[in-house]
């Protein structure tokens, strides 16, 4: 199936179901420019895009699997950070917050930086710092990442973090704001819908940290990787991500032992 195809398909399904594209669009996080684009194949949509329009238009499961297979078939699955960059990475932020709200269980393994559901303020900005952003952009790519951990206080969701000891480590932010950010880790650990998970330098480990990535369900995984961001939705790598993270998971230490070594690590940046 080519772009074009699949994205009179989408039109042929969004006509049968009877609904607006505005609606559809909407309930999609997109423009409505942008779902006509796809409409009428003029631009190629993403695995991600097709799998929320797939959802706007409560079409059957037979049909997403199809559907979603072609868009694997002709989708370009590394997208650049620069293109992210130059559409505005607060839109991007938006788009991850709209897969994240049909979520159930996200996990997170990052072995670069804190993930971005438990950044505070200082520590989005300074990781943005070397994107080229101007002042207004950065400000709505932070309110952006900041508006995306509200998720996080819904008790019908499960959140599985796991971190090197050296993201803990890496002095990103002064100090004192370092601190701050452990003791945020510390804080959202206790909600009973997180666990966050720390791998010891000194814990025996099967696998090498590679990439940071996470895991939506699963059905969908989207890995970080310098130059671009990569989805997919194969199963079969899917499953190579959980084994993946499930071996990370083994390594690691959560709970009160978790606890006491972050606020150990906080301590030594408070001196």
């Amino acid at each position: 199936m080519r772009g074009t195809d699949l994205g009179k398909a989408l039109r042929e399904l969004r006509l049968a179901s009877g609904k607006e594209a505005k609606a559809v669009a909407r309930s999609a996080a997109m423009s409505p420019s942008k779902l006509s684009k796809i409409e009428n194949g003029r631009l190629a949509p993403s695995v991600i895009d097709v799998e929320r329009i797939l959802t706007a238009l409560e079409v059957p499961d037979e049909a997403k699997v199809r559907l979603a297979a072609a868009a694997r078939a002709i989708a370009t699955e590394a997208t650049a950070w620069r293109i992210y960059r130059r559409a505005g990475l607060h839109k991007h932020q938006e788009d991850i917050g709209a897969i994240e709200a049909k979520t159930q269980v996200l996990r997170v393994f990052q072995h670069s930086c804190v993930p971005g559901l438990l950044q505070s303020p200082e520590y989005v900005r300074a990781v943005q710092q070397h994107s080229e952003l101007t002042d207004d952009a950065l400000e709505k790519m932070i309110t952006a990442r900041l508006r995306r951990q509200e998720i996080l206080f819904d008790p019908a969701r499960k959140f599985h973090f796991l971190i090197t000891e050296s993201v803990l480590r890496w002095e990103i932010v002064s100090p004192p704001m370092m601190a701050a950010q452990l003791d945020k880790i510390v804080a959202m650990s206790r909600m009973p819908n997180i666990t966050v998970g720390v791998v010891p330098r000194s814990a025996p480990k099967s696998h090498l940290p590679t990439c940071s990535f996470v895991m939506f369900d699963a059905r969908l995984v989207i890995v970080e990787i310098p130059h671009a961001e990569i989805t997919t939705s194969e199963p079969r790598d899917v499953e190579q991500y959980a084994s993946k993270f499930q071996e990370f998971e083994h390594a690691s230490v959560v709970g009160n032992e978790m606890r006491c070594m972050v606020e150990e690590i906080r301590d030594e940046f408070l001196r």
